[in-house]
């Protein structure tokens, strides 16, 4: 198993690389740091010609990369790649074929409160066409202390592609060697365009609670007879208030679908994991909507 990075040499591509390293650790894969340059870049008018400003800003990227392979905790396998595109993000993806990738990993925007995601364009272009995974670090995550995924949480909801996502949250612990925390988020507002005008809060969270307890069922059934799982219901007046709720702890991932709109094999973040990055204090994964090819 192979994990791209999208590195920049910046906070944020720290906080991007230390949960590749986290996860790859966790799953006894290969990381790749990745980082794209724009091809024919424009040479600056103080920039005489004859200096090679490309040739300049390729051996620079370069050293950023063999700066980052260092920091990689030396039980990691790591190669660095620089590639040239008009896209980071689609050359983020190309990187992902040429290497068999399995996942790419970015952390969040350059603005914003430590500890929160904040998506920026290159993340955004990714959550809406890639077929691979894309695991989202928080702003800080460079500081984590954790040195492996501590437990993996699933947010299933109801709608149809949530059994993708439940597999594969069930094959990622596996693999990881987690515990696997199974949650409902339910949102209370009366008003919401989704409830039956005949619900009340309670039937709500009544059928909420039945949801969750089928599929803890489906979990168990698939993992060892003593493997460890759990199943929450966090309730709220808004997704963002259901999620507060949660205890979190450095270290856990969040693992989410895509949203139904996605085309097949492909991302697209939805509502409602949208509304979750805004006040999730740890990574997240999208899962696109049918599975990928497997790799053991």
């Amino acid at each position: 198993m192979r994990l791209v990075v999208g590195y920049l040499a910046t906070p944020s591509g720290e906080d991007g690389l230390a949960l590749g390293a986290q996860l790859a650790r966790s799953l006894g894969a290969q990381l790749d740091i990745c980082m794209v340059l724009p091809p024919d870049r424009t040479v600056p008018a103080r920039v005489p010609a004859e200096t090679g400003y490309d040739d300049i800003l390729a051996s620079r990227a370069q050293r950023w990369l063999d700066e980052a392979k260092s920091s990689v905790p030396s039980d990691i396998d790591v190669d660095v790649h620089l590639s040239f595109h008009d896209s980071f993000a689609q050359g983020l993806l190309d990187e992902v074929t040429r290497l068999g990738a399995h996942a790419i990993v970015v952390g969040a925007a350059g603005d914003g409160l430590l500890g929160r995601h904040s998506v920026g364009s290159v993340s955004t272009e990714l959550l809406h066409s890639a077929h691979v995974p894309i695991c989202l670090a928080p702003r800080g995550h460079r500081h984590s202390s954790a040195k492996k995924i501590r437990e993996v949480t699933c947010a299933l909801g109801t709608r149809v592609g949530a059994d993708v996502l439940l597999r594969t949250a069930v094959r990622t612990s596996k693999r990881m060697e987690t515990p696997l925390r199974l949650v409902s988020l339910v949102e209370l507002d009366p008003h919401h365009h989704l409830r039956d005008h005949r619900d009340t809060s309670e039937s709500v969270r009544e059928r909420a609670v039945a949801h969750a307890q089928s599929t803890l069922d489906e979990a168990k059934a698939a993992l060892p007879a003593d493997f460890p799982v759990s199943v929450t219901i966090a309730d709220g007046d808004a997704v963002e208030s259901a999620v507060r709720k949660l205890d979190w702890q450095d270290g856990d991932l969040v693992m989410v679908g895509s949203s139904r709109l996605a085309q097949p094999r492909r991302l697209f973040l939805g509502s409602t994991a949208a509304k979750m990055l805004r006040v999730l204090p740890v990574p997240m994964v999208v899962v696109p909507k049918q599975e990928f090819p497997n790799s053991e």
